[in-house]
């Protein structure tokens, strides 16, 4: 088994990278301040809350920022959804 990089070998990989998805996730917030109306706002527009709840998870220390985030951004399993999505049929 491979021994894991240090955090100076991860940033000397993936600095430039990561800086350039900050610099992106900014404009993009940047976009939605300067964007005219706060109807989004009136009643609250859930993907705005979901955002919100991936920058916060960001800021917190330790591993699983990654698994907390796609969860914010997934739906919780429904083992009816092949019914729902008019998908029920004869399984193999």
């Amino acid at each position: 088994m491979p021994n894991p990089r240090d955090v100076a070998e991860v940033l000397n990989r993936d600095f430039l990278e990561t800086r350039s998805k900050v610099l992106d996730l900014a404009a993009a917030l940047d976009r939605l301040d300067r964007a005219p109306g706060r109807a989004l706002d009136h009643p609250p527009d859930r993907r705005l809350a979901q955002l919100r709840q991936a920058l916060e998870a960001l800021l917190e220390p330790g591993p699983g920022r990654a698994e907390t985030v796609q969860r914010l951004f997934s739906l919780e399993y429904d083992p009816e959804w092949r019914e729902k999505a008019g998908l029920a049929g004869p399984r193999s």
